[in-house]
C-alpha cells in the first residue's frame, strides 16, 4: 500500500498532508515537505488528562546534516506505506526520516538513517499550547532543561505535563541553546482567514555521529529507555495489524484509513474522532460513521460486532432528555447537546448493528430507543416537539440543530426550522423499529401515523421530497436530505418514489466525490468551497460536495433497484494521493475540478464509502 509522490512542485506538495494517529485521540501530522502550514501540524499532538482538548507539544525537528539544514529542496521522495517515510539528498549524503506514533501512548518516534558523510543535528521545536491556539515568545516560559539518561526533560509551563526526549543509536550529545524562532507563518491558516503567525521555542540541539539508525522518542510518559527497541516492536505490531486489513483494493485502502478514527478515552470508552486534525468526537458523526467503520469492513467479525455493540451501550449514559451530545466531553456534564438528530442516528446504528448479527439489543439498547422516542413525543430541548400528525418539529429562527448547521454573524445560512425531511425519515424509522422490537400496537400506530403524514407533507408532484415542511409551506430546494429518506430500510416511501428521488439526485447532485448539498439550478448555489471563515460557511451546505452522502445515494439506488454506475468510486482512488494522503477529505467544491476542502481526513467520508463499497460488492 505504498504511495510515492512526485515532489517537483512545492506548492502542490504543501497542499498534501500525512497523518499518524495513536488510538487515544492523539496524532502527528504535517505536509509531505515537513513544513507546517497549519497551527494543527505537529509531531506530538495529544489530549491531556481530564480534557478532550488536544495540545501541540512537539511541533517538529529542525534537522541538518553536515551543517546543512534539510529544507524542502533536498527532499527527493515521500512515501506513505505503514507510516510516512521521507528521503533527502544533500551532496553525497542520503538521509531517511520515518515517523511512527505509538499506539495507545502519547509517544512519537522519529527514525533517521544517514548514508554518507556528515553528522546529524536535531533541534526540537516545542509549542505546549492548545491545538486551536497560537503561542508567542513570553517570559512565563521556563527554559530549564533537565538531563535524563540519554535525553532531556522539558516543562515550559507548570499547567502542562513534561515532555521527555531521548535518543538511541550512535554517539550523541545535547547542547543547551534555548531560543525562540519568531514569526513562523502558517500558509493554510492564512488562506482560511485565520491568524497565521506564531513563535516556537527550542531547548537546544542534539548532535549524533553514526552510520546506523538514530531513533528519537518524544513522550509525555516516563522517558523511553530504548527508543530503537520500541520502534522495532511498534513497527512489527503495525505490520501485523495492517496485514489483516489491506487487500490492494480501494476497500483495503479505506479499511486502513478507518483505523485512524477509532479511539479509546482514558476510561476505556470507544469513540470516533469526527475528523483530523481539528475535530473531536461528535455524536452525529459517530453514529453515522460506526456502521461503516465497524460493520462494513467484515460483517462476520465477532470482534467488530462486539465493539460496535459496546460503543452503542457506552453512549447510553450520555442520554439527556432523549438527546445525545453533538460534541462529546469527558462526561455528559461537559458535553454539548445541540443536535436534533444525533439520537436518531444512534437509533439507526442500533438497527444496523442488529441486522448485522449483533446481540443483546434488548439489553439496554431497546430501552434507550424507547427513552429517545418518548422524549421526542413529549417534547424536549432544541424546539423538538411532536405534532398531531406524529411528525417532529425542531429548531427555531436562531437554532439550527440539523447537520446543515453553518452560521455566520447574520445567523444560520440554511435555516431549516420546522419539519426537516431527514429528521422525520429517521423518526419514522425509529418508530417502525420499536414496533418490531416490542410488538407494541402503540408504537405501530405511531409509525403508521407518522408514515402517512410524511408522504402527505413531503412528497412533491415533481417526483421528489421537499427539504423542509413548515406550517403548510414547503422548501422545494433539491438537497441530498431526501436521499437519506430514500435510503433507509424502514421508510414510508414506495420503491417507485425511491427511484424518482435517486434519479433527481443523480441529475442535479451527484459528482465524482459525493453529493452536492444544493442543486446548481438554485439561485443560492455556491460553486466553490474556499476563502475565509464566513465565505466558507456560506458555501458549506449551499452546493459543497460531501462524500458521506454517496453512501446513502448508493443504498437508495439499490433499494429502488436502480443500477449503481460502476465508476461511482473511481474519483476516490486518485484522491487518496491528494490533500490527506491515504485519507478522504471532509468536503469538495461543488463545481469541477471539485477541489478538496475542510479536514484532510473525515470519519463519515471514509465510513460511508466503506459501507457503500460493501453494499455494491457484498461478496467482498
Amino acid at each position: 500500500m505504498k504511495r510515492r509522490l512526485r515532489l517537483r512542485r512545492n506548492e502542490l506538495s504543501l497542499s498534501r498532508e500525512w497523518l499518524e494517529t495513536n488510538a487515544r485521540g492523539g496524532y502527528a501530522s504535517s505536509t509531505v515537505l515537513m513544513q507546517p502550514t497549519r497551527r494543527y501540524h505537529g509531531l506530538l499532538v495529544v489530549p491531556i488528562e481530564g480534557s478532550v482538548k488536544r495540545h501541540v507539544f512537539l511541533t517538529r525537528f529542525v534537522e541538518a546534516v553536515g551543517g546543512i539544514e534539510l529544507t524542502p529542496e533536498f527532499l527527493t521522495q515521500f512515501e506513505l506505506g505503514l507510516w510516512p517515510v521521507f528521503r533527502y539528498r544533500v551532496g553525497g549524503t542520503t538521509v531517511t526520516r520515518e515517523v511512527l506514533l505509538v499506539r495507545g501512548a502519547a509517544t512519537v518516534l522519529c527514525r533517521y538513517r544517514v548514508d554518507g558523510p556528515g553528522g546529524l543535528e536535531l533541534r526540537p521545536q516545542v509549542a505546549f499550547r492548545e491545538a486551536d491556539a497560537l503561542t508567542f515568545a513570553n517570559d512565563a516560559l521556563s527554559d530549564h532543561v533537565e538531563r535524563c539518561g540519554s535525553g532531556i526533560r522539558v516543562r515550559p509551563y507548570d499547567s502542562l505535563p513534561a515532555m521527555q526526549l531521548t535518543l538511541a543509536g550512535g554517539e550523541h550529545v545535547f547542547a543547551d541553546d534555548p531560543c525562540w524562532e519568531r514569526g513562523i507563518e502558517y500558509a493554510a491558516d492564512a488562506a482560511r482567514g485565520y491568524d497565521s503567525r506564531e513563535d516556537a521555542w527550542s531547548p537546544g540541539v542534539f548532535t549524533a555521529e553514526t552510520s546506523d539508525a538514530v531513533v528519537v522518542a518524544a513522550t509525555l510518559g516516563p522517558a523511553i529507555d530504548d527508543a530503537a527497541l520500541l520502534w522495532a516492536s511498534e513497527a512489527a505490531a503495525r505490520r501485523a495489524r495492517f496485514a489483516e486489513l489491506y487487500d490492494g483494493s480501494l476497500h483495503g485502502h479505506l479499511a486502513v484509513a478507518a483505523e485512524d478514527f477509532l479511539y479509546e478515552d482514558p476510561g476505556g470508552r470507544t469513540g470516533v474522532v469526527a475528523g483530523w486534525p481539528w475535530f473531536l468526537e461528535w455524536g452525529r458523526d459517530t453514529f453515522i460513521a460506526l456502521p461503516g467503520l465497524m460493520l462494513a469492513r467484515d460483517e462476520q467479525s465477532p470482534a467488530k460486532l462486539r465493539r460496535c455493540g459496546d460503543t452503542l451501550r457506552e453512549a447510553v449514559p450520555f442520554l439527556q432528555r432523549g438527546l445525545l451530545p453533538n460534541i462529546y466531553g469527558v462526561s455528559s456534564a461537559d458535553s454539548h447537546y445541540g443536535s436534533v438528530d444525533a439520537a436518531l442516528w444512534f437509533a439507526r446504528c442500533v438497527r444496523l448493528y442488529q441486522t448485522a448479527g449483533g446481540t443483546s439489543v434488548h439489553n439496554g439498547l431497546a430501552t434507550a430507543l424507547e427513552d429517545i422516542a418518548n422524549a421526542y413525543l413529549a417534547g424536549t430541548d432544541l424546539g423538538i416537539e411532536c405534532d398531531t400528525g406524529c411528525l417532529i418539529r425542531a429548531g427555531s429562527v436562531d437554532i439550527n440543530p440539523t447537520w446543515m448547521d453553518a452560521r455566520t454573524p447574520d445567523g444560520p445560512v440554511t435555516p431549516r426550522n420546522g419539519y426537516p425531511v431527514e429528521i422525520n425519515a429517521l423518526w419514522y424509522s425509529l418508530l417502525a423499529h420499536l414496533a418490531e422490537l416490542t410488538g407494541s400496537d402503540e408504537w405501530r400506530r405511531y409509525a403508521r401515523q407518522a408514515g402517512e403524514s410524511f408522504v402527505e407533507r413531503f412528497w412533491l408532484d415533481e417526483g421528489y421530497l421537499a427539504d423542509v415542511w413548515n406550517e403548510g409551506a414547503v422548501d422545494r430546494s433539491v438537497r441530498p436530505n431526501m436521499v437519506i429518506a430514500a435510503a433507509l430500510e424502514l421508510s414510508p416511501l414506495s420503491q417507485e418514489q425511491r427511484a424518482s428521488i435517486v434519479a433527481r439526485a443523480k441529475a442535479e447532485l451527484l459528482t465524482p466525490y459525493g453529493l452536492r448539498t444544493l442543486s446548481p439550478k438554485s439561485a443560492a448555489y455556491v460553486p466553490r468551497y474556499a476563502g475565509d471563515t464566513v465565505t466558507r460557511d456560506y458555501a458549506y451546505h449551499q452546493g459543497t460536495v460531501w462524500p458521506w452522502l454517496l453512501g446513502f445515494w448508493v443504498e437508495a439506488s439499490l433499494r429502488a433497484r436502480v443500477e449503481v454506475p460502476p465508476l461511482v468510486f473511481d474519483g476516490f482512488a486518485t484522491h487518496l494521493r491528494d490533500a490527506g494522503v491515504g485519507q478522504i477529505s471532509e468536503v469538495f467544491s461543488g463545481d469541477p475540478p471539485h477541489e478538496p476542502g475542510g479536514t484532510i481526513a473525515q470519519a463519515w467520508s471514509v465510513a460511508e464509502l466503506l459501507r457503500a463499497w460493501r453494499l455494491v460488492h457484498p461478496e467482498g
